[in-house]
């Protein structure tokens, strides 16, 4: 093809995009089913993992739960238990509602849940872990990478173990999950790849070296992987990058931007979070920063002089944000050093 001809396709499709994409902004596009799929989530014993599995319980996915916590991962288990007997009863009673003998409105699903205890961080108990599922369970066809840690260290007074365990559940532990299960998906052309990562992985800030870029790799991770699917033409494997502002989980308590501007930016509430992750997952949306706000700030990073960046962070009061975490964190360990010194 003229290469000048090329050019015009591609502009063409470039604003075809633009189009379709504002669409989907004003027309809230069908959410599809996961009924009866298999759905793997790692760091499901708290925090959004266990928040992801309560919401795919609901839409009748079949779970199967990782977490290095084996009692938080029974818990959410049991919760997720909870809600498969609501199902059904509301199943059972409904011909019964209708009175005419049609058939149940929700499909037949048998619904269980799997608890794995689960490193991430090691690789050879991931593959060991993925191949129990796979002998146990079946196929994943909905990977949700979640777990996560946080040293809580400057970089100077942060011990070496805890920066390389921070890089390994972060980011590393998507290789190990995404080669487990990723095969069968190319196989049967069928499957979703979600990465939580954040909005630590899209911009930084002072004080969490290891995070922020054990984040930006796992972002990395997902795009990279999000375009070797498209160069392969598997259109089937869909992948979602998920990337939220602060989460009200505990993770990062005592964070705190400019006092005058946190009305206005508050940390998320992890309900929320997790219900705007799942309408992008059940969309098949490629990504999605919570709050929206977020895409302004990633789009401005990547234009403004780094001084002009360093400006606003200083006025949002972002600069120095997770200091007062630190020092939290900080504090919480000398209490443990002098409790166990007695």
């Amino acid at each position: 093809m003229n290469i000048l001809l090329e050019l015009f396709v591609v502009t063409f499709r470039v604003l075809w995009a633009f189009v379709l994409a504002a669409a989907k902004w004003l027309v809230r596009p069908k959410e599809k089913s996961v009924a009866g799929q298999v759905c793997l989530i790692t760091g499901a014993g708290s925090g959004l993992g266990r928040l992801f599995a309560l919401e795919f319980a609901r839409r009748r996915a079949l779970l199967v739960l990782w977490d290095i916590n084996t009692q938080s991962n029974e818990e959410t288990a049991g919760m997720v238990r909870h809600i498969y007997r609501e199902m059904a009863e509301a199943a059972a009673a409904a011909p019964r509602v209708a009175g005419d003998g049609e058939k149940d409105a929700l499909p037949h699903c048998n619904l269980q849940v799997y608890t794995y205890t689960c490193d991430v961080g090691k690789r050879e108990n991931v593959y060991s872990t993925a191949e129990r599922v796979r002998k146990e369970v079946g196929e994943v066809s909905v990977l949700v990478n979640n777990a996560g840690v946080v040293s809580g260290h400057h970089l100077l007074e942060c011990p070496d173990e805890l920066i390389e365990r921070t890089m390994m559940v972060n980011c590393h532990a998507h290789f190990w999950t995404t080669k487990a299960f990723l095969p069968k998906m190319l196989e049967m052309n069928h499957g979703h790849i979600v990465t939580v990562a954040s909005s630590l992985g899209l911009f930084s800030t002072a004080g969490v070296e290891d995070y922020c870029a054990s984040k930006f790799g796992a972002v990395g991770f997902h795009e990279s992987l999000s375009h070797e699917l498209k160069a392969a033409e598997k259109d089937g494997i869909k992948t979602t990058l998920v990337c939220p502002y602060l989460v009200d989980t505990g993770m990062f308590r005592g964070c705190r931007i400019r006092k005058e501007i946190e009305p206005f930016l508050p940390p998320l509430k992890p309900e929320y979070c997790v219900k705007q992750a799942m309408r992008a997952i059940l969309t098949d949306q490629p990504m999605i920063c919570t709050p929206r706000l977020m895409y302004m700030v990633t789009f401005m990073k990547s234009i403004l002089p780094f001084e002009a960046v360093v400006c606003m962070y200083r006025f949002l009061g972002a600069d120095k944000c997770m200091y007062p975490f630190i020092a939290q964190r900080k504090q919480a360990t000398n209490n443990n050093e002098a409790k166990n010194g007695i």
